[in-house]
């Protein structure tokens, strides 16, 4: 049951800062969870959301560098599994907000920016090499269009064909996702897949090797999976791409399309959008 409540309002803890939400993202992860897909048992009641944005009103122990007041975006510590979608939110790696990005946009940005940004890493994505992002359209691949582009490599996105326009928009070659793909791609260096089927990518990069998910649990055809790791404290390559993502923002190299924006009492509807797998950009909701 999804539903509006008060909770104990949360506070920083040392290395923490807790702001004042404006907005904060919704991912499948969290509908998952909710449902109960990835078998992962949570004290009730649960507050969902890992990303937010808002203003600084508490900062813990040992904190430099950030002052009351301060607009910052950022993901909350992981081993709570949420917290973010609330009036209050205790983050654990933040950066500044580009005056670029609205509250919306760097509500939603930063969950999206440390998969991406973790997922480009393990590939090697760097200057030269082309990229076959599968499920260009989705929160993590609009993000990763964009962050790999910035890198210098050559991007190609698969979307439906209603989202081609889209996709190109974003910086990647589109290209419908389904049957005859391999023409259509050529031979990628490397392949993300954020959405459909896995084992037609590994024929299509010649290796498993080459392939990285985000979001294939069942580990069949030897393809790597990766997730954001559960543990105290701010993870350094989130906080490195989320500053990375905001000089981007800075040079209008860089945006988050969103695929929807509710008010924090539709939840449930912000939670119905993203278990339809559809959603082109991210889900939002604001405070």
């Amino acid at each position: 049951m999804l539903h509006v409540a008060e909770v104990a309002e949360p506070h920083a803890g040392p290395g923490q800062i807790r702001i004042a939400v404006r907005a904060s993202g919704v991912t499948p992860a969290d509908a998952g969870l909710r449902a109960g897909r990835f078998g992962t048992a949570v004290p009730l009641p649960h507050v969902p959301g890992v990303d937010a944005a808002g203003v600084v009103d508490e900062i813990g122990a040992g904190v430099t560098g950030v002052q009351l007041g301060d607009e910052v975006f950022g993901m909350v510590d992981l081993a709570r599994l949420g917290g973010a979608n609330a009036e209050h939110a205790v983050l654990a790696g933040w950066a500044p907000k580009p005056a670029a990005l609205s509250w919306e946009q760097a509500g939603g940005a930063a969950a999206n920016v440390e998969t991406a940004t973790r997922a480009l890493d393990l590939l090697g994505v760097r200057d030269g090499v082309t990229l076959l992002i599968a499920g260009a359209a989705g929160g993590v691949g609009t993000v990763a269009i964009q962050l790999a582009t910035a890198r210098g490599a050559t991007v190609i996105g698969t979307a439906g064909p209603a989202t081609q326009d889209f996709v190109a928009g974003l910086g990647a070659e589109p290209v419908v996702y389904g049957e005859g793909l391999a023409d259509r791609v050529g031979k990628p260096d490397a392949v993300l897949h954020c959405a459909g089927t896995v084992g037609d990518l590994v024929a299509i990069a010649g290796s498993p090797d080459r392939v990285l998910t985000i979001s294939d649990l069942s580990g069949e055809h030897g393809v790597r999976l990766t997730h954001t790791a559960a543990g105290p404290g701010a993870d350094p390559q989130a906080l490195h791409g989320l500053a990375i993502a905001a000089e981007l923002a800075g040079k209008g190299a860089f945006t988050v399309p969103l695929a929807g924006v509710f008010p924090l009492e539709d939840g449930r509807a912000a939670h119905e959008l993203s278990e339809t797998g559809h959603a082109h950009g991210k889900i939002v909701l604001v405070n």
